[in-house]
This record gives structure tokens, C-alpha cells and sequence, in this order.
């Protein structure tokens, strides 16, 4: 099956040299190109994408705004955002990540890693590990005013003991191998409990359980397990 790829960025030579990488790799295929945020959302619609790679800093309605939109809409539901971004410290990475987004590029990204991006994110899977999720999260939380109150999701009572024990595992940067060894559970009894907790958050991927683990003051900015 062919993944269905949206561009989503305000210069014209970054959409032709990603449109270039993606129509010339088999399996893929460029649907559409938008050159701000708005546009983005409206083609996601009607070109039916699956993946869309996402400029962050767009002029009008911005990448983090678009991501938002897309992954607040039911009938977008399948789709998955990988926002781009020029700057490896980019605080609005972390905003597009609490919007829903799958993970983040570099625009000087290699073409080999971009393809196998678009693959990941397709499959349904975190582009971040959630160790590259939290030093992100690390870094600008870490960095914020201190006594900020933790904003905990109400969903966050439907967890069983052990999901919630295996949900800060993930926030800790844990893998399902990982989780296991360490709860002495087999890894796919450990990959279930990250199933059931991402089902009952609502949360799109790994990467989401990680924010939410930091948010809900699960986890600490700088803390070891």
C-alpha cells in the first residue's frame, strides 16, 4: 500500500527537494503541498494523506496550530504529523508534541532517515524513541518556572496500579524489553499494559505518554529511575 505523503511548508525549495526524495522512493507518494498551516488541514482532508511532515514556523496559522487541528478531528484520526524544524533547541517542538504530533525532523534531515520517518510514523509508531522524548522534555521543562501545578488528565484514574507503574516507565525512557525486565513481566505483557494505558489516555503514540507522564507530575524533569 502506498503512503500518502502532505508537504507542509511556507518555502517552495524545501517542498521540491522532500517532494524529489519521496516520489522517487518506492511505496511513496507526494499528495499534496501547502504553504501554511490552514491550507495543511483543509488538504490532509481532501487529499486523504497519511503522514504529513509539518514546518513548524509558517506564516497565518503556524505548524503547532495545524497539528493541533489535525489530530483534534475524528474524521483525521489515521493521520500522523512529523513537524520539521531548522533548529535542534526549538521550544516548539515540545508544543507540537503536546499537540499530538508523531515526532520531529531536522530540514537538513538525510534522505534515507527522512524515508524511514514516513515509515515509522505510517506504521502507527513513535518517530522518537521515548528517551529522545524525554531528554527533549528534559530540556525545557527542566528549564521552567518551579511550583508550576502538574496538569493531570482525568483519564489518568482509569489506570490500573500496574499500567500507571509501566506508564512512568515509559516516561522514564524505558523500553517494552526494558519495562519487562524490570516489572519481570514477558515483553508483550509489558507491550499490553502500554496498549491499554495509550487506549484509555487517548494518547497517539509513546511519545504522547511520555508528555503525559511529565504533565501529570508522574515523572520529574532531570529524574532517575
Amino acid at each position: 500500500m502506498t503512503v500518502r505523503v502532505l508537504l507542509a511548508d511556507d518555502q517552495k525549495l524545501i517542498r521540491a527537494g522532500f517532494r524529489l526524495i519521496i516520489d522517487l522512493a518506492d511505496g511513496m507518494e507526494v499528495v499534496g503541498e501547502a504553504s501554511d498551516g490552514a491550507e495543511a488541514v483543509e488538504l490532509a482532508r481532501s487529499a486523504r494523506a497519511d503522514v504529513v511532515l509539518m514546518d513548524i514556523r509558517m506564516p497565518g496559522v503556524d505548524g503547532v496550530e495545524a497539528t493541533r487541528r489535525i489530530t483534534a478531528d475524528r474524521d483525521l484520526d489515521g493521520v500522523r504529523v512529523v513537524v520539521l524544524t531548522t533548529f535542534d533547541a526549538d521550544e516548539n517542538v515540545l508544543a507540537a508534541l503536546r499537540a499530538g504530533a508523531s515526532g520531529f525532523l531536522s530540514k537538513d534531515v538525510e534522505p534515507e532517515d527522512l524515508l524511514r520517518a514516513i515509515r515509522v510514523v505510517d506504521a502507527g509508531e513513535a518517530l522518537l524513541t521515548p528517551r529522545a522524548t524525554r531528554g527533549l522534555i528534559d530540556r525545557f521543562l527542566g528549564s521552567s518556572a518551579p511550583g508550576s501545578p502538574p496538569v493531570v488528565p482525568p483519564a489518568l484514574a482509569r489506570l490500573t496500579d500496574r499500567e500507571r507503574e509501566v506508564l512512568r516507565l515509559v516516561a522514564l525512557g524505558r523500553s517494552n524489553e526494558e519495562i519487562a525486565e524490570r516489572l519481570v513481566l514477558s515483553p508483550l505483557t509489558a507491550k499490553t499494559h502500554v496498549h491499554r494505558a495509550m487506549t484509555k489516555l487517548g494518547a497517539r503514540d509513546r511519545a504522547q505518554l511520555v508528555v503525559i507522564g511529565y504533565q501529570s507530575g508522574l515523572v520529574h524533569p532531570g529524574e532517575q529511575d
